[in-house]
């Protein structure tokens, strides 16, 4: 396995998921309820694992069939995450707010919490434009390393959701500041900035 493909894709995947969003709340308030914890993060990872694989592995047959695909995929990847960072600049310049567990003291049926999660993922636009698209785009960069690639992207996310849920309990009182989440933004920034210019260069 190439390491460096490896951890492009790691460094990749993670720069997308850590960004705040309902998905990553929504495990975040499961892991500090302590509450189907296991389930939660094993479907979140595992959608993304699915998605991942299928933008990796499909974006490359459809490239090789239609060959201006990939310059324009890389144009409109870039522009997106030169959007992205900027949005997340502007979180980390302007927000005031924090992330709270919230959400009152009903406990949820495994069946209802899972439902909802599903729901989380696979009705957010973005996962596919993240997952299918902008990570099978930047994997063609990597023709004969792709599986090392997916895998590093893949790896991220299980870190991430179960280090996210799991690691709760530390983490609030941490992300009850709003200083944290705005230096975590502005890191995002920065990485997805410099992704969009090295697919740019490319």
């Amino acid at each position: 396995m190439d390491v460096p493909v490896f951890l492009a894709g790691m460094m990749m995947s993670l720069s997308l998921i850590a960004a705040i969003g309902a998905q990553n709340a929504f495990v975040l308030r499961q892991g500090l309820r302590n509450e189907h914890l296991l389930p939660v993060c094993l479907t979140c990872a595992a959608s993304d694992a699915l998605l991942i694989a299928l933008g990796v592995t499909g974006f490359a047959r459809v490239a090789a069939l239609l060959p201006w695909l990939d310059p324009v995929m890389r144009c409109g990847g870039a522009g997106f995450l030169l959007w992205y960072g900027a949005r997340s600049l502007r979180s980390a310049l302007g927000s005031t707010g924090a992330l709270t567990a919230g959400g009152g003291a009903e406990v949820r049926t495994l069946s209802r919490t899972l439902l909802a999660c599903a729901a989380i993922t696979f009705l957010n636009p973005h996962v596919y434009l993240d997952t299918v698209v902008l990570l099978g785009s930047v994997s063609s960069r990597f023709p004969e390393h792709r599986l090392a690639f997916a895998a590093g992207a893949i790896s991220a996310s299980f870190l991430f959701f179960f280090g996210l849920g799991y690691g709760a309990t530390r983490l609030r009182p941490l992300f009850a500041r709003p200083s944290a989440w705005r230096v975590l933004e502005a890191i995002i920034a920065l990485i997805m900035w410099a992704l969009a210019f090295r697919l740019i260069a490319a």
